[in-house]
Formats: C-alpha cells, sequence, structure tokens
C-alpha cells in the first residue's frame, strides 16, 4: 500500500499531519472549502461551504491542493443550467474544470506524479465534483507536471481550452503540417489555443476576431486575422481551407465555414446540440434526436460539399496534455489572464464574466 503524507497550508482544509495509508484519506483530509452550486442561476447562487467532504481516492486518482483554477464558459453555462438533464440529481455539485496547484496525495496505481510536485490539468465537462474547491480530484491522465516557466494563474488558464482545441484539430480533422485552418473567434480561449497549436504543427492559419485581439492572433503566429465587426470575411480571406474550427456557432459561420472547406476537410464546431436537446427532452429522447441530427448533417454535408463535419468537446488526452505542457513550457503556448479573484470573491468573478465586464480570462486565486 502506498503511503501517503499531507502538504500544510492556510487552504482551509482541516489536516492531521501523520502519514498514512490511502485507505485512510479521510484521517488526513478531513474537509475543505468548496464553492458549492444548490441550484441553478445566477453567480449568487454560488456558496462557498467550509468542511466539504474530501472523497476517498480510488487507484487511478490524484488529489490536488489548488493554487488556481480558470472561470471558463462552461463553468458558466452548468451554473446557468446547462446539462441539467447531468447534473440536476446530484445537486448541490462543484463546478470548474482547469486547476493548477500541488499533488497533496496519489492513488495506490499513480505512476507519472508524486506528493509534493506541481502540476496542471483539466476535467472532463460532465465531471460532478469541480475543481471550485482547496482540494480537486483528478485522474492521473488528466494531469501533468506544471512548467516553471509559468505561474499557477498562467497555468490554470490553459489545459481546458487547448485541450478542446486539440481534440478538434488532432483527433477530428488530424492536421498535418502545410495545410489550411480557419478559426471562427480567434481571440477566445479555445480558438487561441487552436491557432497556436496549429502553429506549432506548421500549419497555414487565418482567424476571424474581434479588433483589440488582433495583433495578438498576428504575433501568434496567424497569417490573417480578420476582425468581423469591420470587415467582411468571405471577401476579405481567399481561398480554400483544409479545417475549420467554429467558436462562434450559428448558422452564418457554419454556412461561411463549410463554404470555405475543399473536398475532403473537416468543420469542426464547440456549439453541438446534444446537452441542450438532452435538458429540453431527457435522456431517452433528447440524446437520440441529437445523434440523429447530427448524423443528418454528416450526411447533408457529405454529399453537398464532401467535407466532414463535427461537434467537438474537450476530452482528456493524456498524449494532448504532454504536447501541450511541452508548448507552455517552450513558451509556445498561453492564454493572457485579463484578471484574478480570490475563490471567496467567486460571484464577483462570475458576475463581471455575465456582464461581459471582462472579456479576456478570468482566474481564481486561493
Amino acid at each position: 500500500m502506498r503511503v501517503m503524507r499531507s502538504l500544510r497550508g492556510n487552504s482551509g482544509a482541516g489536516l492531521i499531519s501523520r502519514p498514512a495509508r490511502l485507505s485512510s484519506l479521510r484521517s488526513i483530509f478531513t474537509g475543505c472549502r468548496a464553492v458549492m452550486l444548490p441550484r441553478f442561476g445566477g453567480p449568487e447562487v454560488f456558496e462557498l461551504r467550509k468542511n466539504v467532504p474530501v472523497p476517498n481516492l480510488n487507484p487511478n486518482e490524484v488529489l490536488v491542493r489548488a493554487k488556481a483554477v480558470s472561470v471558463n464558459p462552461l463553468d458558466c453555462r452548468i451554473r446557468a443550467g446547462y446539462g441539467r438533464s447531468v447534473f440536476q440529481p446530484h445537486l448541490p455539485i462543484i463546478v470548474g474544470r482547469d486547476v493548477s496547484g500541488e499533488v497533496a496525495a496519489i492513488g495506490t496505481s499513480v505512476k507519472s506524479l508524486k506528493v509534493g510536485q506541481e502540476v496542471f490539468g483539466a476535467l472532463h465537462p460532465t465531471a460532478l465534483r469541480g475543481t471550485y474547491t482547496d482540494y480537486g480530484i483528478l485522474s492521473e491522465d488528466e494531469l501533468t507536471e506544471k512548467p516553471s516557466s509559468v505561474s499557477h494563474v498562467e497555468a490554470s488558464a490553459i489545459p481546458f481550452a487547448a485541450l478542446t482545441a486539440w481534440r478538434a484539430l488532432k483527433s477530428n480533422a488530424r492536421i498535418t503540417e502545410g495545410q489550411r485552418l480557419l478559426v471562427f473567434g480567434g481571440g477566445g480561449a479555445v480558438g487561441f489555443s487552436a491557432i497556436q497549436l496549429a502553429v506549432a504543427s506548421g500549419c497555414h492559419v487565418t482567424a476571424s476576431c474581434v479588433g483589440q485581439t488582433k495583433d495578438r492572433i498576428l504575433a501568434a503566429g496567424a497569417e490573417q486575422a480578420v476582425d468581423y465587426t469591420t470587415e467582411d470575411i468571405e471577401l476579405a480571406v481567399k481561398g480554400k481551407f483544409d479545417a475549420v474550427l467554429d467558436t462562434i456557432g450559428g448558422p452564418e459561420t457554419e454556412r461561411i465555414g463549410i463554404n470555405f472547406l475543399r473536398k475532403g476537410g473537416n468543420y469542426m464546431t464547440l456549439q453541438g446540440e446534444a446537452a441542450s436537446l438532452t435538458d429540453k427532452y431527457g435522456f431517452v429522447v433528447g440524446l437520440p434526436l441529437a445523434t440523429s441530427l447530427l448524423m443528418k448533417k454528416k450526411i447533408r454535408y457529405q454529399y453537398s460539399h464532401g467535407i466532414d463535419y463535427w461537434w467537438t468537446y474537450m476530452r482528456a488526452d493524456p498524449e494532448g496534455l504532454a504536447e501541450i505542457q511541452r508548448l507552455v513550457g517552450a513558451g509556445k503556448l498561453k492564454i493572457p489572464v485579463e484578471k484574478t479573484f480570490s475563490i471567496t470573491d467567486v460571484v464577483a468573478a462570475h458576475e463581471a464574466k455575465e456582464k461581459k465586464q471582462i472579456p479576456g480570462k478570468v482566474v481564481l486565486e486561493f
């Protein structure tokens, strides 16, 4: 049986200092602070609770003492009720997907990480115990060592967005050197990650954006950045593309993106309808309906344009996370953080995002 030791700090968790075996996890980590979502609604529904129980670890799991977690659009949507078909039966839940921190304990089968190591990573979109807590639990495959060249705040902003982009580019489109990529929404976290991942793969990238992010996108290696608020992308962009990543969604960007693809290309949207249809009609009706809708679109666009159509989502990917870590360490992948809040100010952080007062990335610190 692997022995664990605890890491002390002012995180608010109840700790006992003596070493203990994995099966005695609760004798070491008796409870911790966590931002709980007791019901769906606005930012005010969040409750910061103390002494929330810390579950025992499964053999492949890692307990991470959080230093920083980022606020993703998905966090805000879940808080407001998106995915209720999955989450409602389990309320109250902890939201949050990204985390950067220190390994506090490891399961018996964990080999690649050790207690005290600085790590970062992200949970699956449907995880019920999120990262807005002093101590997060992730699988070994969902974590990797944090490069020493970036802070916990910087690291926490990256993994969920970058892994979402990685899945689209590498699992769906399978982009290769020399290919052309068009990104709708290149200034957002997923879009900006996709630009940097594609550039690192030797691709030629064009992106749509708003004016204030144009210089940053070009500096990241994109060959063209089109401000969609002042320019007509259909006139400004020339030629065909091998892949289109649409982080905006909607009939218009879908129409434009599909028409920009050459035969054999891939259109990927983040705005798939599986969750919304399941929320509306329940699993029994909604999931088959979503599957049918996706297949109809796949067949339609394969027949009309000769392209593949995808609803793309983040998935844990050890290979992708390892490449993301390498690029972050080399300074080739970063997501700028616009503002930080204390975890105790989570309501204010979500209010600022909901009112669009902060267009860029927001991070919660512990």
